[in-house]
């Protein structure tokens, strides 16, 4: 049934589904494992237990959120050797160590301590249970590093030289890996995931505050999300703008997709709001725009001159539609969440954070908006690449394996089968958990008069002492 696809478009696609379900679950547990050190932190400064009930009920999720992103990571890598073994033998001498120092400092971190922190706590004491949690936190961190080191590389390839086998090998280790968009790339990353998290936290402490199941635990847990949100969205839009720039500088023909422009313009650049990428005749149909303000944004100059994809050959331009309308998925769920963080300092600021129920229902809508925006940002990166592998050295069609169609469709298809059982399955008992928040405990009897009886507790206590006093007697 695959007799008349594209081998690569199938190499492609099988790549693109496997990552897409892949960078979910790194994306919120990055985000968690941090969430969970900050929880414990705090409980250890304060002894409020709180803290503590919060940290027991997200771990379990960070277990299950941490294996099945290990999971689908692993079966990324064979697909190196089945699908990209081109690519892998060029770029090997590249990127080859960097993923295995990703697994040597970095996971090998992640999985010492994980056991630690999930079951060790009464057996290595407090002290040593919060540094397992942050070594576990700083693992996370210095996955997404060796990570998106090598994409980084991949789009902006420096410390390199080419050898007689046509193989890249570095000359810089240093260059390699602090190439010239990994600053931008790491930091637009990290603070994703944890708009990520706090998007899901905040969405599970807004369900449960509608619910009133946990008031306390839920409204802890919702005041912190929205927290993080109100500060790091805003700083999130501006790594966003100088990770722009940055591309603009080093992948201007990604930029001229993501911006829709086929013309160049030497007078100042139109900001295309919305349209229809016609990519066959370079244009953009039907298209919203407002004058200039593309050149404002990019060069901070109304009349600064840009080009467009009227510079780059045809069969070196990246699919526009897709990086066109992807790109504009990420920035509006990034002002969205912008808006629910300025939302939420207003409700704060007015004393009704815990009580706005219209406050409480956006949160839960955008619960998953972290996740679209992180895919959508990956699909902008990753098709504003093409069509290069190795951006303006080695090309994703010179890239693939000698393999036929039918063998790579016949994997597409069985991966997406069961992908779809086994992370659609955990993900669904993930959300059941969230759904289990446990409820408050409830104070004390003895820590206040007992009003079961009547308005007074004196009818109670009278009742109670004669009980006592005949059985004193009977004995």
């Amino acid at each position: 049934m695959f007799e008349h696809f594209d081998a690569t478009l199938l190499a492609r696609i099988q790549f693109a589904f496997t990552v897409s379900f892949h960078i979910i679950f790194p994306a919120f547990s990055i985000g968690l494992a941090s969430y969970l050190a900050v929880l414990e932190g705090l409980y250890l400064w304060t002894k409020k237990p709180v803290y503590l009930e919060l940290f027991d009920f997200w771990k379990t999720i960070f277990a299950l959120a941490f294996g099945m992103g290990v999971v689908s990571g692993i079966v990324m890598s064979y697909q190196f050797g089945t699908n990209w073994s081109v690519f892998s033998d060029k770029a090997g001498p590249v990127i080859g160590p960097l993923m295995g120092y990703e697994v040597l400092s970095a996971f090998f971190l992640e999985a010492g301590f994980l056991g630690v922190m999930l079951f060790g706590r009464k057996r290595v004491g407090p002290g040593l249970h919060f540094f397992a949690t942050l070594m576990v936190a700083f693992g996370t961190l210095m996955s997404a590093t060796w990570i998106l080191s090598v994409n980084s590389w991949m789009q902006t390839p420096a410390g390199f030289a080419m050898n007689d086998k046509g193989q890249f090998v570095p000359t810089d280790w240093w260059a390699v890996i602090f190439n010239p968009s990994f600053p931008y790339r790491f930091t637009h990353m990290v603070l994703a995931a944890y708009l990520t998290t706090a998007l899901v936290v905040g969405a599970v402490g807004a369900w449960h505050l509608l619910r009133r199941t946990a008031p306390l635990r839920a409204g802890t847990m919702f005041s912190m999300a929205m927290g993080m949100i109100a500060v790091v969205a805003p700083i999130q839009i501006f790594a966003g703008d100088m990770h722009g720039l940055n591309t603009l500088e080093h992948q201007p023909a990604k930029v001229m997709a993501m911006e829709g422009h086929f013309e160049s313009h030497p007078d100042g650049a139109p900001l295309i709001l919305f349209g229809l990428p016609d990519q066959d005749n370079q244009r953009i149909d039907y298209a919203v725009q407002i004058p200039k303000l593309s050149s404002l944004i990019l060069k901070h100059d109304l009349n600064a001159p840009l080009n467009g994809l009227d510079t780059v050959a045809r069969d070196k331009q990246p699919p526009v539609a897709v990086v066109f309308w992807s790109f504009r998925v990420m920035i509006a769920l990034g002002f969205a969440m912008l808006g629910l963080g300025l939302f939420s300092l207003y409700c704060r600021f007015r004393g009704t954070l815990y009580q706005s129920q219209s406050l409480h229902r956006f949160a839960l809508v955008m619960g998953p908006a972290g996740f679209v925006a992180v895919l959508a940002g990956w699909i902008t990166t990753e098709v504003g690449r093409q069509p290069y592998t190795v951006y303006g050295h080695l090309l994703t069609a010179d890239s693939i394996s000698p393999i036929s169609a039918p063998a790579v469709g016949a994997s597409l298809l069985a991966f997406v089968i069961v992908y779809f059982l086994v992370f659609g399955a955990g993900t669904f008992y993930i959300l059941r958990l969230m759904g289990r928040l446990p409820r408050d405990p409830e104070p004390h009897l003895g820590q206040g008069p007992i009003r079961s009886a009547g308005i007074t507790p004196a009818p109670a206590l009278a009742e109670n002492h004669a009980k006592h006093g005949g059985a004193h007697h009977g004995a």
